[in-house]
């Protein structure tokens, strides 16, 4: 079973799909991702790198999860939006090394 089909089969499981509109699973990327950032607040990088690690993969599971999930309430291919968006920063960054 591929990630996404786990991330639905939990959230079906608990009925929770009624909860999961576009603008709710924005919101909660915006959430989770400062929740991630929390983590740093006040900190030095080193200071936290090594000892909040567990609490790190914790919150970009969750900004990873709630992406998949908006991904998919919009029919986009993970891969595919990926790939086309490093097109464009290909365009727009161009590597100084070529």
């Amino acid at each position: 079973m591929d990630s996404m089909a786990k991330i639905n089969k939990f959230r079906d499981d608990r009925n929770w799909r009624q909860f999961h509109n576009e603008k709710d699973l924005a919101i909660s990327i915006s959430l989770e991702a400062s929740e991630l950032l929390e983590i740093f607040q006040w900190q030095k990088p080193e200071a936290v790198k090594d000892s909040q690690r567990q609490a790190m993969k914790e919150e970009l599971a969750d900004v990873l999860i709630y992406s998949y999930m908006f991904a998919d309430n919009m029919g986009f291919d993970i891969d595919e939006i990926i790939a086309e968006k490093l097109i464009k920063n290909e365009i727009k960054y161009p590597n100084p090394k070529k």
